[in-house]
């Protein structure tokens, strides 16, 4: 699936995993356009403080 979302186009991908602690852990993922491959983001644990694709801040702890 991930590898159609780059054929796509779609400039970022965020996977979201539950840790054994129960904690929500967030993957994010930015498309190379030369590679059309995803390469690593950021990681967050507890609250997510992203600026793209766009400005955003979610407490995990909530969810």
């Amino acid at each position: 699936k991930v590898d159609q979302y780059a054929k796509a186009g779609i400039p970022f991908y965020w996977r979201i995993e539950q840790a054994a602690t129960g904690v929500p852990i967030v993957y994010t993922y930015v498309l190379d356009p030369a590679t059309k491959a995803y390469r690593d983001g950021e990681m967050f644990t507890g609250a997510i403080k992203a600026a793209a694709p766009f400005p955003v801040t979610v407490d995990l702890g909530t969810i």
